[in-house]
């Protein structure tokens, strides 16, 4: 491995995940590239919101959503790269996400992914892919999926819908 690319979303899993990675990169002399993605929808969402606020002065576009998005990401990787011998940088990208993590990963010639997904039933599995399917099928190199455990994902469930309401 020489250059990993591991993505990051703001939850307990990309922590572990981004650790996990930090320390195999650490071992090995690899480099990380860190991307975090916003998706459209979740993008337009947000500027729907600001707009309906009604200042002329709020301005969201994607310069500013990509660059809150890489402060983030920046400031997980800092916390939980700490003590850690590894070189990283941090990217951010707005659109699908599997488009954005596999032409990140060409883009920057990562040689290896992290990433972390979810637990599905075989019924599920089948139905439909989900994003973390998708980037192992499509990625052409090792992946490395850190799984949710089943009250992990319920977990984060009920905190996104208890932001929601």
């Amino acid at each position: 491995m020489n250059r990993a690319l591991v993505v990051v979303t703001p939850n307990e899993r990309s922590k572990r995940i981004l650790r996990e990675a930090g320390e195999l990169a650490a071992g090995s002399g690899a480099e990380l590239v860190v991307l975090t993605v916003i998706p459209n929808d979740e993008f337009e969402e947000t500027r729907s919101a600001l707009a309906d606020v009604g200042s002329s002065d709020v301005v969201y576009g994607v310069d500013q959503a990509t660059e809150s998005a890489r402060r983030r990401a920046k400031r997980l990787a800092r916390e939980t790269l700490d003590g850690l011998d590894v070189e990283y940088r941090v990217v951010a990208d707005i659109g699908p996400e599997v488009d954005s993590v596999l032409e990140t990963a060409q883009w920057e010639a990562c040689d290896h992914l992290f990433i972390s997904g979810r637990r599905r039933s075989p019924t599920g599995k089948l139905i439909s892919r989900d994003t973390t399917q998708s980037i192992m099928l499509k990625f052409d190199g090792p992946v490395t999926v850190l799984l949710a455990e089943a009250d992990e994902t319920d977990s984060e469930s009920k905190e996104k819908k208890s932001a929601l309401a």
